[in-house]
């Protein structure tokens, strides 16, 4: 698969997903479940950050025990963190920032990828290497949507998941700018109810989220 068509794919999958949890995951045994309650709820693209001792477990017991759920591995820092993600069976990878380095072994993947990127310059390095679906991170403090309005000026062609900042009173805000593509966010799992177990609770918020923010075409 060639970068482009990498790119379009990923591109489809973060349409249809529309809000995609970033997922945090600090007990191994809390995976399984919180996978299946944001399934439950009509979430499935699910991005499982490597912040955490168990995350590569968590990851691969979702991928092992939820076959509804689509997991990408995100906070991808490296070309060690890359091929870790393939090795896992991630459906996609996601990172907070860019090096020459990551691009390069990202490009020589056939992981679909989103770079992060925050600047001008860091988008024009994602360019260079046939990335133009990116992460905007942090997306609020980075200049938000005005922010992101501007870098569309030069690059109209891009496209875009904003993470950082987003939350259940701006998501449709941002979804409705013509170059996002989808939104990233943890609101969808507060600490309390996975460390309480509050699976239903989780199960019932995801439903009100996918039933108010309706993907755009585009």
């Amino acid at each position: 698969m060639n970068a482009i068509s990498r790119q379009q794919k990923l591109a489809g999958l973060f349409r249809q997903a529309t809000i995609i949890p970033v997922l945090t995951i600090e007990r191994l045994e809390d995976a399984v479940p919180l996978a299946r309650a944001l399934v439950a709820g009509g979430v499935r693209t699910l991005e499982v950050t490597l912040r955490t001792p168990v995350a590569a477990e968590a990851a691969k017991a979702m991928i092992a025990n939820v076959p509804d759920a689509i997991v990408g591995i995100g906070t991808i820092l490296n070309a060690d963190d890359l091929a870790r993600a393939v090795a896992l069976g991630a459906k996609f990878g996601v990172s907070p920032g860019v090096t020459p380095e990551l691009l390069k072994a990202a490009d020589d993947s056939a992981l679909p990828f989103a770079p992060g990127i925050a600047t001008a310059s860091e988008l024009m390095q994602a360019l260079e290497h046939g990335f133009d679906l990116v992460k905007f991170f942090p997306a609020e403090q980075s200049g938000g949507i005005k922010a992101l309005r501007a870098l569309a000026g030069p690059f109209p062609k891009v496209r875009v998941c904003p993470t950082g900042g987003i939350g259940e009173a701006n998501a449709a805000s941002w979804l409705a700018e013509p170059n996002v593509v989808a939104v990233g966010g943890s609101w969808l799992c507060p600490p309390a109810d996975v460390r309480s177990g509050n699976w239903a609770g989780i199960s019932a918020m995801c439903e009100r989220a996918m039933k108010s923010l309706k993907p755009t075409p585009r």
